[in-house]
């Protein structure tokens, strides 16, 4: 499986409830980690015994966060040849609040030379992969490798979690789309989560969903809203649920090419990951 898109250092504090705004609060855990959509998600593969190559744009040579987010995602056994270091840009980082439910909030800084990017062998790098999970934060990156995968005939899966307009060419070079319910929101104008899957789902040919966190995940069939509810487990920690949704998604799509059973697996996967 091929991972495109974001890639981020996160920084982490747990807290008891969300300050206020000008308030302080106590926080009892403190972690630096990888994050980002594509990271996590590369990730959540290796650790599922996939093979997987991390494709994404980061920081200049000089960049230190860019180095610790490779040696991360290496410690993990996530292929790291699709990385392109982009002159004179900085790495994206994340502040993070995770409070006593799991919920969390996020800060994310993005250096605007990450975003301009685009890979420089798009054909190359899809060459031997089964399958590509792509984020639509770095469209500029993504899209044109879609188009080789495209052009290969393997599945494109699009983490989709920022809005985008119905006649988006990433959306609609991809085969199967699974939107965050506020990117679903954004993108149709429409806060009826399934009115608006049916809508974008008028314009959109391939497999179409969205994930709405404990309440699960909802996709059209043959015009008709189906549900699978979320696996009940006591969350400690949602952070990055949906980024491993969509990795185990993409990768037992790639193992038995069943829908069912690869929400199924996704939504077990992001389950496990909750409770840690």
């Amino acid at each position: 499986v091929l991972c495109a898109g974001g890639a981020v250092q996160d920084i982490v504090m747990r807290v008891d409830k969300f300050p206020d705004a000008g308030t302080k609060v106590q926080a009892s855990d403190f972690l630096v980690t990888i994050g980002g959509q594509a990271g996590n998600a590369a990730v959540a593969v290796a650790r599922l015994g996939g093979r997987v190559t991390f494709s994404g744009p980061l920081g200049a040579d000089n960049d230190e966060i860019a180095g610790r987010i490779c040696d991360a995602l290496l410690r993990e056994h996530v292929d790291c040849s699709g990385v392109l270091r982009v002159p004179g840009a900085m790495s994206s980082v994340s502040l993070i609040l995770v409070d006593a439910a799991g919920e969390k909030m996020i800060a994310t800084r993005r250096d605007q030379g990450l975003s301009d990017i685009a890979p420089s062998d798009p054909a190359s790098t899809v060459a031997t992969a089964d399958a590509v999970l792509l984020d639509n934060r770095y469209p500029n990156f993504v899209t044109p490798i879609c188009r080789a995968a495209q052009a290969r005939n393997i599945p494109r899966v699009l983490d989709l979690d920022r809005a985008a307009p119905a006649d988006d060419p990433l959306l609609n070079a991809c085969s199967h789309v699974i939107a965050s319910a506020e990117a679903l929101r954004g993108s149709t104008g429409l806060s009826d989560l399934p009115a608006a899957l049916r809508k974008l789902g008028s314009s959109y040919n391939g497999f179409l969903a969205y994930t709405d966190g404990a309440d699960g995940i909802y996709w059209l069939e043959s015009g008709e809203v189906r549900h699978m509810p979320a696996f009940a487990v006591k969350a400690v920690d949602t952070l990055g649920a949906g980024d491993v949704f969509h990795g185990a998604f993409t990768f037992r799509l790639v193992e038995t090419g069943d829908l069912i059973d690869s929400i199924r697996f996704g939504a077990a996967a992001a389950a496990i990951k909750c409770t840690r």
